[in-house]
Formats: structure tokens, sequence, C-alpha cells
């Protein structure tokens, strides 16, 4: 028994050296014009989607997420800070977002088409997205919007997103013009 736990931890320093090896090589492509390997890829979205439903899984959803004035509200913001990375109806495609690497999901398709339907359960997708809004998520280019948002605002994001696959272009423009308060927000 001895010998065993000594050859498992030998084989645990040499794992442990390789890795710093390899690490501190800087053999690894990090450009955003390099794709992850399969298994890099694996882990960081095992990771990723793991730690986010973790965290998101005891968020309150308000009773009244599908108001018209959470809609309202929600579609300007939407425009402003997100459309740019995440897309308006019609558009499949930005000059921003084929730089990005992982490129980020089009939201204006229904979740099992942009790759994030693992859970199913409308109050689970609407956990995940105001944790993903109010924390953003490391390494992905997705901002934390907490610092200058309050809870409220970005509930109402999280509203227009539960709406967003479902506008047609025109619709869009109407829900998301921004009336004469530029920026501010009222409940």
């Amino acid at each position: 028994m001895k010998i065993y736990l000594k050859s498992l931890a030998v084989i645990g320093v040499f794992i442990l050296l390789g890795g710093g090896v390899f690490i501190y090589s800087g053999l690894y492509p990090m450009g955003a014009d390099t794709r992850h390997n399969k298994l890099t890829y694996w882990l960081l979205e095992t990771l990723r989607e793991r730690s986010i439903a973790r965290a998101a899984s005891d968020i309150n959803v308000p009773s009244d997420i599908s108001s018209s004035s959470r809609l309202l509200a929600g579609g300007a913001d939407y425009n402003d800070m997100c459309a740019g990375c995440h897309l308006k109806p019609g558009k499949t495609q930005s000059d921003f977002t084929l730089g990005l690497y992982p490129t980020p999901p089009n939201l204006t398709l229904n979740g099992n088409e942009h790759g994030h339907s693992n859970h199913d359960e409308e109050q689970y997708a609407q956990q995940r997205q105001f944790w993903i809004i109010k924390h953003g998520v490391k390494a992905s280019g997705m901002p934390a919007w907490a610092p200058g948002h309050d809870d409220e605002r970005i509930w109402d994001m999280v509203a227009f997103l539960n709406r967003l696959p479902d506008l047609s272009p025109a619709q869009y423009q109407i829900l998301t013009a921004r009336g004469n308060d530029s920026g501010g927000h009222k409940h």
C-alpha cells in the first residue's frame, strides 16, 4: 500500500511539474483567432456552466418579470449595451462578433438555437440571465453590469431577453426606442 501511495504521489508531482512547464512555455495559443482544442473547450464550458448553475440557483425571479414596463425599460438598455455583441432581430453577425472568441450567443434566437439550452426550465433561464448580466463571465468579453446597474434594471433586461427571440425587426425598433430620458431608469 505504501508503494502505491508513493507512486501516486510521484505521478502527481510529475503531472504538476509538466503542467507548470507547459504553462510557462507559452506554447498554448491565446489569440482569439485560434480556437481552443476540444478538451480545453469542454473544460472551460463545463466549468462556466456548472459555476453559473450553482450561483444562480437561489436567485428569486420577480413576479412581475413579464410586465410591459420591464419589457420597455429593458429593451432600451439591451439596444444600448448588448446588441453590439448579442445582435438584433434580422442580424446574424456583426464586425464585432466576428472577432470575439468565444462567440457571444445570438440572443435573438431561442435558447436551443444559440447553444444555451442545457436547462429548459424558464425560471432557471431567467436566474441564469440575471446572474450573467449582473456578474459577467471571466475571459469571455461579457462584462459585469452590476457596478452601474441595480437589480431592478438588470431584471428589466431579463424581461426583454424573454421576449427578444419572438420580435420582428420592426417590433424590436419600437420596443428599444429610448424616450427623452437618456439612460435613466424609472419603475
